[in-house]
């Protein structure tokens, strides 16, 4: 019995040793294998016409961001305020901005910490400005056998995903590496 705990303690020591470098590395290629160009795409759409567009988001963005919003107003956009644009921009912004951080690995755990909070303020629109409360599948719940609903289930991946890359950092593969490694003094 000692020799087998002695080849698990062996084999699971190295894996252990590994886990510095291929977890993060792995959670941040997860990440942006799944989520990337769908941020990407997702922003694509909220862009106004022409040159400056970013800062003249679509009537779609709107629509997304505050449904209930643009009902009451009869999807005029003009009677919106400077409050939902703003909103708009910065979200449409953090969908390109937030992934592509990711992608080089620069100030991951920041850009990490704010996709979390982009991805809990997306959640709650779905849920309460586009109604997904009122649907259990969209909702899902945990402990419940199913492991496809939208929110709770699909959400909980993303977000564990996140938090490896806040509590890890980027891994070997990355520009906050490479930063780290001038910093530190030659001896």
């Amino acid at each position: 019995m000692n020799a087998l705990i002695s080849l698990h303690n062996s084999i699971f020591d190295r894996i252990d040793r590994q886990g510095d470098w291929l977890l993060p590395t792995l959670a941040r290629f997860t990440v942006l294998a799944t989520l990337m160009i769908y941020y990407w795409h997702s922003a694509t759409l909220k862009i106004g016409d022409g040159i400056f567009g970013i800062l003249q988001p679509s009537l779609g963005a709107y629509a997304q961001i505050f449904p209930k919003a643009m009902e009451a107003v009869s999807y005029d956009v003009s009677q919106l305020g400077l409050f939902h644009w703003a909103v708009v921009t910065a979200g449409t912004l953090a969908e390109f901005i937030l992934p592509a951080l990711l992608l080089v690995g620069f100030a991951t755990r920041l850009a990490s910490i704010g996709m979390i909070g982009f991805i809990v303020v997306q959640s709650l629109t779905d849920l309460y400005g586009h109604g997904g409360i009122e649907h259990v599948a969209t909702l899902g719940a945990w402990f419940d056998r199913l492991p496809d609903g939208v929110i709770l289930d699909q959400r909980l991946f993303w977000v564990t995903a996140l938090i490896v890359l806040v509590v890890k950092g980027a891994g070997p593969l990355s520009l906050d590496r490479i930063l780290a490694r001038r910093d530190q003094p030659e001896m």
